[in-house]
């Protein structure tokens, strides 16, 4: 498990990347929670997280990926468990039970259980590299991730589901499934999504409507604070109004600034110069994950790098979008940089399963 480790293969640019979309994420979280004293604690919190996060890369990447993969029912099992018990025993809070609470600490199983999706699936498509690409093979994966996503939906946790479903469309897509049952999927989803609508969660339909239909008089609620993200986003201009000058920041007219509008944030205080070095190092950890997935020496690894880069893509993408109004808020958080101990952790330890497939890559120059 731990022999001929060869720690010059470990890529220190995604880790400094990483490292420095963290370092940012706290100082932007620290600027957003100013003036606030029950949020005073969370960029100490965050820095916690992110220290045991370094930590986690570190050992995950000194242990051969295969070595969690041959584990996968147990770890598939535990997360079962943790998400029905969330189910049957978590308090709700806006209207969906996602969180265990330690104290102080909220602790959410949602996030790694993106992860064990990850993994589980890495090992199917490992295993069944040989196989045909037919039907059985496409429904064999699909329970796999349903397994879990149920109890994800159940909670409800739609925005987390679509994540998981993602993740699994982009996973299936690189292991070769075929362009007439993707087409065929894409149809399905669609008609899907339409005959479901009726039966979504009242808050859910809310966010859809409001954002087909704003109310531009709206003084709360989804419409206000995509309103305040749009002036805080405007108004931060080429180069920003400074670290900790935002009005709409240090006013708080923005809400939950230091989590699904943190882009909002870092836009209005460090203008379209920031934000877009934000892009920027988002994309180049997405391009070291992807050329880790390139230089893997088997399937699973490859399949492993592909999932944690659809993840982070995927939140990512859908975080900027909410932020921008282009789709309808989703509560999806900014990879490594809006507040989340769960959040953060549950990354930092895909970072590390990078990490271990690209130490373990098939002999090519690096």
């Amino acid at each position: 498990m731990l022999k001929n480790i060869s720690w010059r293969h470990f890529d220190f640019w995604l880790l400094g990347a990483v490292v420095l979309a963290i370092a940012f994420g706290i100082a932007m979280i620290d600027s957003a929670v100013a003036g606030n004293a029950e949020l005073a604690d969370y960029p100490q919190r965050q820095a916690i997280f992110a220290g045991i996060g370094f930590f986690v890369i570190l050992l995950v990447a000194s242990i051969d990926y295969n070595y969690w993969l041959a584990l996968y029912r147990p770890i598939y099992l535990v997360m079962v468990v943790l998400l029905i018990f969330l189910f049957m025993s978590a308090r709700a809070v806006f209207g969906a039970a996602r969180w265990f609470r330690l104290g102080a600490i909220f602790i959410q199983p949602t996030e790694l259980a993106k992860l064990v999706v990850i993994l589980v699936l890495a090992r199917y498509f490992g295993e069944t590299d040989k196989e045909p690409r037919d039907l059985r093979w496409i429904v064999g994966s699909l329970l796999w991730t349903m397994g879990l996503t149920i109890w994800i939906l159940l909670q409800p946790n739609l925005s987390n589901v679509i994540v998981i479903i993602v993740i699994w469309a982009v996973m299936i897509w690189m292991n070769g499934l075929r362009l007439k049952d993707l087409v065929s999927f894409a149809v399905g989803g669609l008609v899907l999504v339409v005959a479901a609508f009726p039966f979504l969660q009242e808050y859910q339909r809310q966010r859809v409507l409001t954002f087909i239909f704003p109310d531009p008089n709206a003084t709360y609620g989804e419409t206000y604070n995509i309103q305040q993200a749009l002036i805080a986003i405007g108004s931060g201009g080429l180069d920003g109004k400074g670290y900790g000058q935002g009005s709409q920041v240090q006013l708080r007219f923005l809400k939950v600034r230091h989590t699904d509008f943190i882009f909002s944030a870092i836009s209005e205080e460090f203008g379209f110069i920031g934000a877009l070095i934000v892009i920027a190092t988002l994309a180049f950890i997405l391009w070291r994950c992807i050329r880790a997935a390139q230089l893997s020496r088997d399937t699973a690894g490859s399949t492993i790098a592909f999932g944690v880069a659809a993840l982070i893509f995927f939140q990512g993408a859908v975080n900027i979008a909410v932020n921008l109004n282009i789709i309808p808020v989703s509560g999806l958080p900014l990879p490594f940089i809006s507040y989340g101990g769960s959040g953060l952790l549950s990354l930092m330890l895909g970072i590390g399963l990078v990490e271990s497939v690209i130490m373990r890559h098939k002999e090519l120059e690096f």
